[in-house]
């Protein structure tokens, strides 16, 4: 039969190898392999399961059928079950892994915000301890702020020695000043973006002095915790950012807890002017911190030291005429350059840099809700330091105040979608129960079953 038979006649083509006379068809010593061809019929297992499958395969023209497809998909079964050991290895590696970087995080973030906490308590109570032989707000606050130069030739020094990739520090305060715009920066940019936020910044921290020239370190530690309040209501009337009802609730519990320190000692004296003063500084620190979002942006760390470092620069050249005004006016007078107590001065300007560095440092390093709960430990532990060294004895309407606020400052870390994280757990944790009690009540009607079964009783339903 010709080709062009086959081909005309239907039939499938076949085609069988002869062998060669007086030639064996397999090699001494060796097994023959077996060729399955695509069109020999299948092998009939003992069971005659593999034959069954390839007729109801071939009867409903199963869609790329061809005969040993059942036996394949067995075979290729069992391969991939042995290779499911391997995989699931890999894959608690990896959960291991992630849980160990996690962990890490989690204790690195812990240690940092315990740094946080001490250094801006360090702080606050040097600042209290210069006031005894230097009673100058403004000078410590602007001798503070020039400290901010250093900034960012420390984070270019960490920075050389934990990359590979060496820049020079002009080439990085360049790349850094990107945060100003695209065009980096200038003496018009310089002077446009700097200078609202350095007198911000000062202000901030010379109302903060002079709040603790009127009130205890607890007291004023307590009321800057109002500004997380202000930078909500802020940010919610003019970045329009999203509503939420609990920190609503937050800011009025901060309010609550600001007329109630005021209320203390009654509205009168200096108790009431060092609330308004710690007042005011929450508000001026609320008020650079949403500017800063709605014109700057988010900054990295490397832009967070530039812009650190030319707040000090700015502070340095065109703020330094004020304390020169002050002390040529007699507001902050002070003697000759000897007697001024540079030890403590040289404290406060350390541990407040320590503890910018550490804030903007700990939100690469962890998780930013961390270095807030950093800033809070500060209260209860100025506290500590009060009622131990300096014997301060709190009223009830003072601790409830602060724990007030305390409360509001906590509700203000909820994340945005707090509400649905919780009713989602909510309704799993009520599933779970659902199913545990099902299996329960099967137990329970199975056991009853085999007992009445095995007591020759018979349970008729009730109609």
């Amino acid at each position: 039969m010709s080709s062009t038979d086959i081909l005309e006649s239907g039939e499938e083509p076949c085609f069988r190898l002869e062998h060669l006379p007086g030639k064996s068809p397999h090699l001494a010593g060796k097994a023959s392999p077996q060729v399955n061809n695509r069109w020999d019929a299948p092998q009939v297992t003992a069971n005659g399961v593999h034959d069954i499958e390839d007729r109801i395969l071939r009867i409903t023209g199963y869609y790329g059928y061809n005969p040993g497809y059942s036996s394949h998909r067995r075979g290729e079964g069992s391969d991939s079950h042995a290779e499911t050991p391997g995989s699931e290895t890999s894959g608690d590696g990896t959960a291991y892994q992630t849980c160990a970087n996690t962990v890490l995080k989690v204790l690195g973030g812990l240690l940092v915000v315990l740094c946080i906490s001490s250094s801006w308590v360090g702080t606050t109570q040097v600042v209290q301890l210069t006031f005894k032989s230097f009673s100058c707000p403004f000078f410590i606050t602007w001798f503070s702020t020039n400290w901010n130069i250093l900034f960012f030739p420390l984070y270019y020094s960490g920075h050389v020695a934990t990359t590979r990739e060496k820049q020079t520090p002009i080439q990085k305060f360049r790349e850094c000043s990107r945060l100003f715009g695209e065009d980096g920066m200038s003496l018009k940019v310089f002077l446009k973006r700097t200078a609202p936020f350095s007198i911000l910044w000062t202000l901030t921290n010379y109302l903060y002095l002079l709040a603790l020239r009127k009130l205890t370190a607890t007291d004023v530690s307590a009321l800057y915790c109002c500004h997380k309040a202000f930078v909500f209501l802020l940010s919610w009337i003019v970045l329009k950012d999203r509503f939420m009802g609990v920190r609503i609730v937050a800011a009025i519990m901060a309010i609550t807890g600001i007329v109630m320190m005021a209320y203390a000692d009654g509205f009168h004296g200096d108790s009431f002017m060092g609330v308004a003063l710690a007042v005011g500084s929450a508000s001026t620190s609320a008020l650079y911190k949403v500017l800063f979002k709605m014109f700057l942006g988010s900054a990295n760390l490397g832009e967070a030291a530039h812009f650190f470092s030319t707040m000090g620069i700015f502070n340095l050249i065109f703020i330094s005429c004020v304390p020169l005004i002050l002390y040529f006016t007699k507001v902050e007078h002070w003697g000759s350059l000897s007697s001024l107590p540079w030890g403590y001065l040289c404290g406060v300007a350390g541990l407040w840099l320590v503890f910018n560095i550490l804030v903007n440092v700990g939100v690469v390093l962890t998780y930013p809700i961390l270095i807030s709960i950093g800033t809070l430990l500060s209260v209860p532990g100025n506290a500590a330091i009060d009622v131990l060294k300096h014997e301060v004895i709190f009223s009830v309407v003072r601790l409830a105040a602060t724990c007030i606020i305390c409360l509001g400052f906590l509700l203000l870390l909820l994340p945005e979608e707090w509400d649905t994280v919780t009713l989602r757990f909510l309704t799993t944790l009520a599933d779970k129960k659902t199913e545990e009690h099902g299996e329960e009540l099967t137990e329970s009607s199975v056991h009853t079953r085999s007992r009445s079964r095995a007591n020759g009783a018979v349970s008729i339903p009730m109609a």
